[in-house]
């Protein structure tokens, strides 16, 4: 059992199997599985009160009824049945003022590079959390430094230690967000809400975006940042009746389905940590993966969820890293090629084609002219035909000067106050021919961005496989760059685009997902799966 488990008990939760049926999925022979199923938690609005005039309206299907229940001021459980209420936020002012104060490590645009960050400072005996305020950031963990002098404390012992980047971030707080809600006439304010509905059915309605329906129940409960999350607690196998179809596409072929089934599976357990700082488990955005409830379901893809129930993927008895993108661009890449942290070894670069068009062991993408050779190829991959699988997008240095200050910006980097960029330089490549460092030269000075970052920073290209040609005008004066490119998103693990052809041509899930991540094994939950380690 890991570290990690032994402290998280939710990481001990295992489908109890009590029957093992085979059926044929495609060309695999995948076991049906009756199980007790898990129940995850999942932030469907995760920062409720933000925006002033927020609000949420929860109703019940029909013929059900909603059921609030909440802790009055004696401690006692309320409980309160409506079938519609809508939830508000007002600003509730405070006796006295409250010192709101956290030590901010560092800041990243992933939840993979903020965790490799996290596990630094504890291998240096600093207690952290990670949270997202808005990018990821890694904090000294708040019930540990609970105290000004101890934060003051530990930021100047790491000032003299040589960090610079840590800074103790500090608000005087005048007043509180307060939840609020009405029933039969009469106004409640509640921090914690749980609600409930007899079919497990209840339409989420947040104002200027459409109504979703979710199964399981909701709770409203406080957050890091002084807001609220509305948390749907839900069975793992209905999660992915909000998942599949969204991620995969509706028109997707039925082996491709069936291997993003197992695929989002595995992500989602292998994921439940994300928020703990917060005390839930996943997001329902691109930062996790995209969960709409029940909305718009898709009986393909149900039955590729039945069908593949309980089925995970594996490496070495611990589920992988489930690592997925839209479109690779005609290559994979390895885990550290996007983000920092220790290698998986089934994430390496794996040419995105059925048939061999480019041998990677004797051109390597690191070098700048066989990677534009292979961004000139069109033909034979996985992803050929598709609309992003090769891109040539132009940014103009207004644009690029915009996107840079606004990430300096938000980064607190001393650059922030430039001017213009003056040049853009690409000096690393991976051997997938992803960019591993970016020199921009600014009239302020010189600074780098690493990996992901540099999506993170610029909105022009669509992930960092691209080279970038500078444009001049007449007189020769720089205005702008265009970004040549391929692929959408991080291009690491399985290409939800490449799945497509490949299940098109014949191939199984399991043949899907052992050519995407090598060296994996397709297996059923049990009670010796590791979920994650803590590395």
């Amino acid at each position: 059992m890991s570290t990690t488990q032994q402290k998280t008990p939710i990481l001990r939760k295992r489908l109890i199997l009590s029957a093992l049926i085979p059926v044929f999925l495609g060309l695999v022979l995948a076991p049906s599985v009756k199980a007790k199923d898990l129940e995850i938690q999942v932030g469907i609005v995760q920062r409720f009160g933000e925006e002033k005039n927020d609000e949420i309206t929860l109703s019940s299907t029909k013929g059900d009824i909603l059921t609030l229940r909440f802790a009055d001021r004696n401690g006692q459980t309320q409980t309160l049945q409506t079938d519609k209420v809508k939830l508000q936020v007002v600003n509730q002012p405070l006796q006295a003022l409250a010192l709101s104060e956290r030590i901010v490590l560092g800041s990243y645009a992933t939840f993979e590079t903020a965790e490799d960050s996290a596990n630094q400072w504890k291998a240096k005996g600093i207690e952290v959390e990670i949270t997202q305020p808005e990018r990821w950031e890694v904090w000294a963990k708040r019930d540990v430094y609970e105290t000004p002098l101890l934060r003051r404390f530990l930021l100047q012992s790491l000032k003299a230690q040589g960090f610079d980047l840590p800074i103790l971030e500090t608000e005087i707080l005048s007043q509180t967000l307060q939840p609020t809600f009405t029933v039969n006439g009469k106004r409640y304010s509640q921090n914690n809400l749980e609600i409930s509905a007899g079919s497990s059915l209840i339409q989420v309605g947040v104002e200027n975006n459409e109504s979703r329906v979710y199964g399981g129940s909701l709770k409203l409960q406080p957050n890091s940042y002084g807001t609220y999350t509305l948390v749907n607690q839900v069975p793992l196998e209905t999660y992915l009746r909000g998942v599949v179809p969204h991620e995969i596409g509706h028109g997707a072929p039925d082996n491709a389905i069936a291997a993003q089934t197992i695929i989002a599976r595995t992500y989602a357990l292998r994921n439940l940590r994300r928020f703990q700082a917060d005390n839930y488990q996943l997001c329902a955005d691109t930062h996790c993966q995209v969960y709409y409830g029940l909305s718009q379901t898709n009986s393909r893809a149900d039955r590729a969820i039945a069908q593949t129930k309980g089925l995970v993927l594996t490496y070495q008895n611990e589920l992988v890293d489930a690592l997925y993108s839209s479109t690779t661009g005609g290559i994979t890449a390895r885990f550290s090629d996007v983000w920092n942290g220790e290698e998986r070894p089934y994430l390496k670069p794996v040419i995105d084609a059925p048939n061999q068009v480019w041998n990677l062991s004797q051109q390597s993408l690191a070098d700048e002219a066989a990677f534009r050779r292979f961004i000139g190829m069109r033909d034979g991959f996985n992803e050929t035909g598709r609309k992003v699988f090769r891109w040539n997008r132009k940014g103009t240095l207004d644009t690029l000067n915009d996107d840079l200050k606004e990430y300096l910006t938000k980064r607190k980097h001393p650059l922030a106050n430039f001017t213009t960029i003056q040049r853009m330089e690409i000096t690393k490549r991976s051997p997938s021919g992803r960019i591993l460092t970016m020199a921009i030269q600014t009239d302020k000075g010189m600074l780098e961005l690493y990996k992901n970052e540099i999506r993170s920073c610029f909105s022009v290209p669509r992930s960092t496989l691209f080279y970038i040609e500078p444009v001049y005008d007449r007189d020769k004066q720089l205005t702008g760059y265009s970004f040549v490119g391929g692929g959408f998103g991080h291009g690491v693990g399985l290409s939800q685009f490449g799945s497509y052809n490949l299940a098109n041509l014949g191939w199984s899930p399991q043949q899907i997902l052992a050519f995407y991540y090598p060296g994996t094994t397709l297996q059923p939950l049990n009670n010796s799966i590791v979920f994650w380690k803590d590395r």
